[in-house]
């Protein structure tokens, strides 16, 4: 299998407090991966380290052979449009319609005229499930299972091979949560997606991931296939997929 991003030794550390002491994993070219954890374990510090908002303080994170850790200006902007993020409150502009969320990365971005930036809004609108109708509308006028949708279409705007989900599931109703999993699983399969996800939903992890590290004490104590994962005779791990965590 193909390696889509590759960490070695990675070790952040906060002043005086370290959050990771040397964390090894791979990520392979089309599956969907789990960074997981308890609270405060620094899942999404990794995340956030891997689409370049957080320097790292040693090891290297190489994400389609480009050390993210050790890369010009020019060129991490250049391997900004091979990936989309979801972060975990959508971050949508609150002044700009769903439309215009969408279409700010292509605007951003490319050269290409308004029309084609329109078929291509339109597009990511319908593949995530929003209405036409809902292109007109501000973040303050729809729901919370609609602000992750328009989120993810942004995040898809420039056709990234690479999704990055920071706890995509949060604050959804368990329906909306539900209808979001399969989402993610029918793009990973329409748009021959590698997705990453932080999450601490259960359900989500079970119905979603193909692999996962699980980060406990500033190291990895498990990762691998989830299934191998919970079937390890370990008490941090029984007790981990037992609990709401």
């Amino acid at each position: 299998m193909k390696k889509i991003i590759d960490v070695k030794d990675l070790y952040t550390q906060f002043g005086a407090n370290v959050v990771h002491a040397g964390l090894n994993f791979h990520i392979n070219e089309g599956e969907i991966y789990g960074i997981l954890g308890p609270s405060g374990c620094g899942k999404s510090t990794v995340l956030r380290e891997m689409v370049m908002l957080q320097e790292v303080s040693g090891g290297s994170i190489e994400i389609f052979g480009r050390d993210v850790a050790n890369i010009s200006y020019d060129d991490a902007q250049e391997l900004r449009k091979n990936w989309g993020v979801l972060f975990q409150g959508g971050a949508l502009f609150s002044s700009l319609t769903l439309y215009e969320n969408i279409a700010l990365p292509l605007q951003e971005y490319t050269k290409l005229d308004k029309n084609l930036i329109s078929e291509i809004v339109a597009y990511k609108i319908d593949i995530v499930g929003l209405k036409p109708k809902d292109a007109s509308l501000y973040p303050s006028q729809i729901s919370g299972g609609m602000k992750k949708k328009a989120a993810l279409a942004r995040a898809l705007s420039l056709d990234p091979k690479l999704l990055f989900l920071d706890e995509p599931t949060s604050g959804l109703d368990p329906i909306s949560a539900r209808e979001f999993d399969k989402l993610i699983l029918k793009l990973r399969d329409l748009l021959g997606l590698t997705v990453v996800m932080v999450s601490h939903d259960l359900k989500s992890i079970y119905d979603t991931l193909d692999r996962a590290a699980i980060i406990d004490n500033k190291v990895i104590v498990a990762q691998g296939k989830l299934d191998d994962i919970i079937s390890m005779d370990n008490q941090f791990i029984q007790t981990f997929f037992k609990a709401d965590i």
